[in-house]
């Protein structure tokens, strides 16, 4: 695995999100700078963003952090160009949108986080695809079939999927970057998801970014667990 891009981080740690599962702000940026070293990317989900709101994009941006904004939207193609618009002026590197809700929704998504973007000379983002929940016990090949061509069609450059849709997913679009949460070392609790998998197993699947939170932030030593995440990714080798 190729050294971290940024200063002062390990290697492996580009291919790891935080996901910083908290209803506090402060306590988000604490965990974040604690962390720094081994995760290139932070993830705020719908509980931080209710929170904190926009606010917490640009903080973490600011600690040189690629922000993933996990909101999952789903409505109508006009309401989610507009709010996607809001989240790419806001600088985030990643934006989900659930495939559920079809093609024209998706290719809104993607207009309306570009232009958003744009308008602020910020680089391109990308919208990532949720195609099966983690917490879903099965995903049917027809269903992850359909919705990774409808992110394909729409000019999603990412999906979101479980370790074990990597191969389908990989084979049906290899092109498409591919998110993995669900994610828990040897030993960790698999709380609420059921279709999980190590750091070492998803990136030897072909995951480009593995998203992982409660297996570190919870952890009694964070830094030693987010370490020897970060030291399993990174002897994989180079990835896909």
């Amino acid at each position: 695995m190729a050294d971290a891009s940024t200063v002062g981080r390990v290697a492996g740690a580009e291919h790891l999100a935080l996901a910083l599962d908290t209803d506090d702000m402060e306590t988000a940026l604490r965990m974040a700078r604690q962390l720094q070293p081994f995760f290139g990317t932070a993830k705020v989900g719908l509980e931080l963003f209710s929170a904190a709101g926009p606010e917490v994009v640009s903080a973490l941006a600011d600690l040189d952090y690629r922000v993933f904004v996990d909101l999952k939207m789903f409505d109508i193609p006009t309401t989610v160009r507009k709010a996607a618009r809001v989240v790419g002026a806001l600088g985030a590197s990643y934006l989900t949108v659930h495939a559920a809700g079809g093609e024209p929704m998706l290719g809104a998504a993607v207009e309306g986080l570009e232009t958003g973007a744009a308008e602020v000379g910020g680089v391109a983002p990308v919208v990532l695809a949720v195609t099966v929940l983690t917490s879903e016990p099965v995903a049917l090949p027809e269903v992850l079939s359909q919705r990774v061509a409808m992110a394909t069609s729409a000019g999603c450059g990412g999906v979101v999927c479980a370790a074990p849709d990597l191969a389908l997913v990989r084979s049906l679009a290899p092109g498409l970057r591919c998110v993995v949460p669900g994610i828990r070392p040897h030993g960790a609790a698999a709380n609420d998801q059921k279709r999980t998998a190590t750091p070492a197993e998803a990136v030897g699947a072909g995951a480009h970014l593995l998203v992982i939170g409660r297996a570190v932030t919870d952890a009694e030593s964070p830094e030693v667990v987010a370490a020897q995440v970060a030291a399993e990714v990174a002897s994989v080798g180079d990835g896909p």
